[in-house]
């Protein structure tokens, strides 16, 4: 029997500890903080995708499809709650009709139910919506991400987690890894890194030099005082040249509706408000030269959302396109998530899960979303790696 150790205790990690349980290997499962969950898995919006936006044949399109399945009947299958609800993505103007047409294309080569519709249609499902055509995607789901960890958890129940144990130094040795704790060193035959917003660090503890970056995103949500505008989900067409989907509107399990994220960079690695700093993190930002090619290259875009994230009228300005009865005074502030996205020295953003490996060790250097929706397809991804 191998024994594996797994840093980093968010629903990838936990999933990847399950899968190479089920397999028979023996696990150590290692997370710095107090709880389970307690980053990217606990800040994200609970939307299982369906996997229409990603680049046919990639990690995300295969993994976000089969994974949309597989999290909806594994939370089935544990009793965690989950309402597959559907979603639109609206043309708000004729210009972004062909877009729209592209999106349904892609989704046809990922294999997602998805139709086009015509705004009378879009209006069924949701009457407030503003749009001249709709793309319907019938299998997007909300669940509760959290209580998915703690099924992952009680799934675990015969190995090793530890809570509160950082990881501070990784060593091979003898064919072995040597993970340094504050409880102790930990000898494992393998070593899976799933730390997040921290898995570039852990890398290069490990000796390895990751082929990206994490810089961290910071996006905001405002909860709307009239959930009654909003049946289910509603997405704007997403911009091609940009990196982020754009805010929109989601109602989650308890009737709530949740509007966001926007996307601004984050002062600390676990920013998740303005007043969140760090000067070693800030400067490891900014030292590293694709941060600078980027901002060169949404230079406007990044500006416009700094200023929406200090402005509840241009917020709502951004959801109005979307549901036109949303005003600045329907928005309640409802914290953030800060996304781990890996940057590649050039500027570019890694637009793919990417996971890197080396004798011994298995790295997850980029799992932004759909990563939640596809850690059931990833750990078995994993686990055929380690």
């Amino acid at each position: 029997m191998r024994r594996i150790v797994v840093i980093g205790g968010g629903i990838v990690g936990l999933a990847t500890a399950r899968e190479l349980a089920r397999r028979g290997d023996e696990v150590v499962v290692l997370e710095k903080e107090p709880r389970w969950a307690a980053h990217q898995t606990g800040h994200n919006s609970n939307v299982v995708h369906a996997g229409l936006y990603y680049k046919p044949g990639s990690l995300k399109a295969r993994l976000s499809v089969a994974g949309n399945r597989s999290m909806v009947a594994y939370a089935r299958a544990q009793g965690v709650p989950v309402d597959v609800c559907g979603k639109l993505v609206v043309a708000t103007t004729s210009r972004e009709i062909p877009r729209l047409h592209a999106l349904a294309a892609r989704a046809a080569e990922n294999g997602v139910p998805a139709r086009l519709i015509t705004a009378e249609e879009a209006r069924e499902h949701e009457p407030e919506v503003a749009c001249v055509a709709a793309l319907r995607v019938e299998s997007t789901a909300v669940v509760d991400f959290p209580a998915v960890c703690a099924a992952l958890v009680r799934e675990l129940s015969g190995a090793d987690l530890r809570l509160s144990t950082p990881a501070l130094a990784v060593r091979g040795r003898g064919g072995k890894v040597e993970v340094a704790t504050p409880g102790g060193v930990v000898r494992a035959d393998a070593l899976v890194n799933c730390a997040g917003l921290h898995s570039d660090r852990v890398a290069r503890m490990a000796g390895l030099a990751p082929a990206a970056r994490i810089v961290p995103f910071r996006g905001e949500y405002y909860e709307l005082r009239r959930p009654d505008l909003v049946r289910g989900l509603i997405y704007p067409v997403p911009d091609p040249t940009l990196p982020f989907l754009g805010v929109h509107l989601t109602r989650m399990l308890d009737g709530s509706v949740h509007a966001g994220p926007n996307a601004v960079l984050a002062l600390r690695r676990e920013g998740y408000r303005w007043r969140d700093f760090s000067a070693s993190d800030v400067a490891e930002v900014l030292r590293f030269p694709g941060t600078w090619r980027l901002a060169r290259r949404y230079a406007r875009t990044g500006l416009e959302e700094v200023l929406r994230s200090f402005s509840r009228e241009r917020f709502a300005a951004s959801l109005a396109r979307l549901v036109p009865a949303v005003t600045s005074s329907d928005l309640v502030r409802a914290g953030a998530g800060v996304r781990a996205q890996a940057m590649l020295p050039d500027g570019s953003l890694v637009d793919d899960f990417l996971i890197q490996t080396a004798p011994g060790q298995v790295h997850v250097l980029n799992a932004p979303s759909p990563a939640a929706t596809s850690a059931l397809e990833i750990a078995r991804h994993i686990a055929t790696q380690v």
